[in-house]
């Protein structure tokens, strides 16, 4: 149920103000300071008011959405229960319906006797209570007489609720105070704590990174020394492959040579091109065969000769 907006800032600013206003002397206070004074406390019940109606928009929110969380819920079961009762409402309609009398006319019995029992005890309760209201009462008698001889020696309040109002609000303050030292406390231990914690993690990132540093130098080594052996390699390759190629054009002309000396002896011109050295190679190759079966055959020639 809503409740009525002028209403509810119209008891705030009643409970906001002060009861009752102390008489001051007016000689002490001209009018301008007591305007000031009356100005600065609505401007602090007009700020009060604006924090209450902050925290009671806050909590109307709230509940609204609650509400209308627990309507969709609701409205949810209902639908369950519909479909639930369906089901069930042809085979067991009668049935249910005796076990619900009786069920009924028990539990009605038993919450009459439980009213009942509930309604004793807190008739004791409250007897007990009254009872020790008035002990109370009694032995806070002499600290009531007490207060109103303090009431008459401090004229600026009138009546007791106004000192006790007065007392109740400077152990508020208090409270509010202690409660804000244990928070810095708090909060101080945390930032030790963490201040800790940062020194810690930076001990730990400064090792790792000393690790990190030993092992990249010890990369770095041996990428300098898998360096140096390749360029031995490289070099000794180099070496060798010049080797080659001197001893391939050594090999060239050696059977350019030999191709010019078969075309000499043949009194051939060269046929082939200079760079053919297969060409020339089979060449010459096929003139020494050539020889070697013109050699092969002259000891056999010889001996014929004188038979003739």
């Amino acid at each position: 149920m809503a409740v009525p907006w002028e209403k509810y800032f119209r008891k705030a600013l009643q409970e906001k103000l002060p009861k009752k206003i102390p008489e001051q002397n007016a000689d002490h206070f001209p009018p301008v300071l007591r305007l000031l004074e009356k100005r600065q406390e609505l401007a602090d019940a007009d700020r009060g008011l604006r924090a209450q109606k902050e925290v009671f928009q806050a909590t109307m929110a709230a509940l609204k959405q609650r509400r209308e969380q627990l309507e969709k819920k609701e409205q949810e079961l209902k639908g369950s229960f519909v479909r639930f009762d369906k089901f069930l409402q042809d085979a067991e309609a009668r049935r249910s319906c005796a076990l619900r009398r009786a069920a009924e006319a028990r539990h009605r019995a038993g919450r009459q006797e439980a009213e009942a029992l509930r309604l004793r005890a807190q008739l004791e309760e409250l007897q007990r209570e009254r009872a020790r209201l008035q002990r109370q009462l009694e032995r806070l008698e002499p600290c009531a007489r007490l207060l109103r001889q303090v009431l008459e020696q401090l004229p600026q309040f009138q009546e007791v609720p106004e000192l006790v109002a007065r007392f109740d609000a400077l152990a508020d303050t208090q409270a509010a105070l202690r409660l804000t030292e244990r928070e810095r406390l708090r909060e101080l231990e945390e930032a030790r704590a963490q201040l800790q914690r940062l020194r810690d993690t930076w001990q730990d990132e400064l090792l790792r990174q000393g690790q990190r540093r030993a092992q990249l130098l010890d990369r770095l080594e041996a990428a300098r020394e898998r360096t140096l052996h390749w360029e031995s390699n490289w070099v000794q390759i180099q070496n060798t492959a010049a080797q080659k190629t001197l001893l391939l054009g050594r090999t060239r002309m050696a059977a350019l040579n030999l191709f010019q000396l078969v075309c000499q002896h043949q009194r051939q011109p060269p046929a082939l091109d200079i760079e053919d050295t297969e060409g020339q190679l089979e060449q010459v190759k096929q003139f020494i065969l050539d020889l070697s079966a013109v050699l092969a055959s002259l000891p056999q020639a010889q001996p014929a000769a004188p038979a003739s």
